[in-house]
């Protein structure tokens, strides 16, 4: 049971990036790209307040490198979907 409980963090980012390729599929990128940067936020979040021991499949290498890592590409990415114009699209 343990072994699938410390998997709930990846589970919830893993939510989190389906709902935003939900949202790029049907034509709505810019949600899309918003979701998807603000999942990689609560991702490196939750890989910094959570112990190594129940961070599951979110440790890839050592805390700081996942959290610099996805706390910059989050921050872009929601930079990005913020900053681009519409032209008319959502």
């Amino acid at each position: 049971m343990r072994r699938y409980l410390v998997q709930i963090p990846y589970f919830v980012v893993l939510l989190g990036l389906l709902a935003a390729a939900v949202l790029v599929l049907f034509d709505r990128w810019r949600r899309g790209a918003f979701v998807f940067g603000s999942v990689l936020l609560l991702g490196a979040v939750l890989r910094a307040f959570i112990p190594t021991s129940r961070v599951g499949l979110l440790q890839v290498r050592s805390k700081f490198f996942d959290v610099a890592v996805m706390a910059s590409v989050g921050s872009l990415i929601l930079w990005l979907a913020t900053s681009i114009d519409p032209l008319g699209t959502d």
